[in-house]
């Protein structure tokens, strides 16, 4: 989540909008604070055209990272998701969330919805959003009555927790890169896995105690960095000490419990009746889950709902931050930020906010990665998919075609002292880049399994999700199970314009997309079970979607491990509470991956035509 927290929140696009004094010129400022329904107030930073000739709707974001500059006299550099709005023209609103900054009350984190509000005191972030809406509606001068709301990651979530019960007032809803579960799969866990590096960056900022502060350690490689401070009880009594509430709260969840389901905005996301505009990036590395699991909520339990999914080549918040035309050594061909910019998101509040031109938006409008181009769909995923399985075969060989061994496994040492690194790059914490990264570094180390194709003699487009479907097995009692999907150019591939040095992209490996199974959760995230060393078990896991082709002469790879560090934790291949596991927990296990006609090992994946 948290590239957008803070300053770089506050000052995401300045590049590319009016300076400071333009918005003074064209807009007033007034700071107020809100009253809620239980009396709290919410402080609130309202910027308002200073033409006044006829009314004009409302854009609220609210935000846990501050609405700053404070004082009625300081204005922000930027207003709305883009500089379009702005010569547009819109009443900007930004909220200090509940208990953040100058907002009175208690924060929570992902604050759980109330389905049932038997009282003014029982509220949460609906009902914070509706209130909110309530008052501006009728007090902000020369308001047309209609607002959107629009947010990116965590201020996605509050967008979309705004679209529940929402405010009749309430038109429009963007949730950009939205916060939806951070057990299952976004930021914090993916599929129960801890994902180390980004945890820590946020929780040692963003998650301390108000008034508190500690020197941030300083380190260009994250992989020493954090293999030198051990085990996640280290994590604690070196550098958190009881003072990030939040993570003293998660060690005491290790398992999808109550309190974390009561943090899964999914199942609420009913009967939502604004437009929704869902959008994300398909190299997002913090809620590329979120975006798509908030569009298929509302897509599942509100059928009648206007609803639309938006995803790009992009990083968490590319789309607003950047042109969107390349991400590490990976070219998308052209400038799709501003294409979803121009064509998309200011058409859409146009339209629902202003009554402008109906942009007849796709339900699904997606870039295809690979082939390079937009398409527009009446379902996401699209119908009549054909689902096929790409196969692991001995000597490192992938195929749609099922082994015939009667026997057969490949194995490697997983050694917790020594795990797999996540990029072949320093870093000095997670990268955005990682997600396109060449996984060349990988293919070579002896505890990483790798299979290809041959050349594919036909382009060969998967779009959907991804499910790695292994027959394994481990010497230890617990072990995590990493599977990437990885698409390998050809050894003539052009080198990039401008080069760059070093970097050739003959036999570049490019992931694709690549997740982590916790394995004592493949059968139940709510009871977890351990491994019964040396027997074979199934694994099987749903990877978040893709729309991709793979070019002719290209080769489709599956790498296989049982570490990403330090993107994810180590696991200690023992079954043992991680949270508070100690280095003597931590030992090698031999794993096997099976690949027999009884018990094959594959990828599955759907064609589309």
């Amino acid at each position: 989540m948290k590239r957008l927290h803070a300053a770089v929140f506050v000052l995401l696009c300045a590049s590319r909008l009016p300076a400071q004094d333009t918005i003074q010129g064209h807009y007033g400022k007034q700071e107020v604070p809100i009253e809620m329904r239980d009396g709290k107030k919410l402080f609130t930073s309202i910027y308002s055209p200073k033409d006044d000739s006829h009314p004009w709707p409302i854009l609220l974001t609210r935000t846990p990272y501050g609405v700053g500059p404070y004082g009625a006299d300081s204005f922000r550099t930027n207003l709305g998701p883009s500089s379009l709005f702005i010569k547009e023209g819109f009443i900007f609103v930004y909220q200090d969330v509940r208990g953040r900054n100058r907002s009175e009350g208690e924060f929570v984190n992902v604050t759980p919805h109330r389905p049932v509000k038997s009282g003014p005191g029982d509220t949460d972030e609906s009902t914070d959003a509706y209130d909110t809406i309530d008052w501006l509606v009728k007090n902000v001068p020369n308001n047309n009555g209609r607002v959107g709301m629009y947010g990116i990651s965590y201020p996605g979530f509050y967008t979309a927790a705004g679209a529940i019960d929402a405010h009749p007032a309430l038109k429009a809803a963007s949730p950009q890169a939205p916060v939806s579960d951070w057990f299952v799969g976004d930021d914090f866990h993916h599929n129960g896995s801890f994902y180390l590096a980004h945890a820590f960056r946020f929780f040692d900022g963003f998650g301390r105690l108000k008034g508190t502060t500690k020197p941030k350690p300083t380190t260009q490689d994250a992989y020493s960095f954090f293999l030198e401070m051990g085990s996640l009880s280290e994590m604690e009594s070196k550098y958190f000490k009881g003072d990030v509430p939040y993570w003293t709260e998660m060690r005491q969840h290790p398992n999808y419990d109550d309190w974390w389901k009561a943090r899964n905005i999914r199942a609420h996301l009913k009967n939502i009746k604004p437009a929704v505009l869902t959008v994300g990036g398909w190299f997002d590395a913090e809620d590329l889950f979120g975006a798509l699991k908030v569009y298929e909520s509302i897509e599942r339990q509100s059928p009648g709902a206007t609803n639309t999914v938006v995803m790009g080549p992009w990083y968490h918040g590319g789309w607003a931050s950047s042109d969107g035309e390349s991400l590490g050594h990976v070219s998308f061909g052209a400038k799709t930020s501003a294409f979803y910019r121009e064509q998309i998101e200011f058409p859409f509040f146009c339209h629902y906010l202003k009554d402008k031109e109906d942009p007849k938006l796709p339900e699904a409008y997606m870039f295809e990665t690979g082939s390079n181009r937009w398409r527009k769909f009446d379902a996401w995923p699209p119908p009549h998919l054909a689902k096929r399985a790409l196969y692991l075969h001995a000597g490192g060989k992938l195929s749609f075609e099922p082994p015939q061994e009667g026997a057969g496994f490949d194995e490697y040492v997983s050694d917790p002292g020594k795990p797999v690194p996540y990029t072949g790059t320093q870093a000095s914490g997670m990268t955005r880049e990682h997600m396109v990264d060449d996984q060349r570094f990988a293919a070579s180390r002896p505890d990483v399994l790798s299979y290809r194709t041959d050349p594919l003699e036909e382009d060969v487009t998967i779009a959907g999700a991804i499910v790695p479907s292994l027959h394994v097995s481990t010497t230890g009692t617990d072990s995590d199970w990493v599977v990437k999907l990885i698409d390998v150019y050809p050894d003539d591939a052009p080198d990039p314009v401008p080069a760059a040095p070093g970097l050739k992209m003959g036999g570049f490996q490019q992931l694709l997309r690549g997740e982590c199974m916790r394995g004592r959760f493949r059968n139940s995230f709510e009871r977890p079970e351990p491994f019964e060393p040396g027997k074979l078990e199934k694994v099987e896991y749903p990877m978040p979607d893709v729309l991709h082709t793979f070019k002719k002469a290209h080769r489709i790879m599956v790498q296989v491990q049982s570490s990403w560090f330090p993107l994810v934790d180590r696991n200690p291949q023992k079954y043992v509470d991680i949270y508070h596991a100690t280095e003597a927990d931590f030992q090698k296990a031999t794993q096997r991956v099976y690949r027999s006609a009884a018990d094959p090992s594959s990828v599955q994946v759907q064609l589309l035509n």
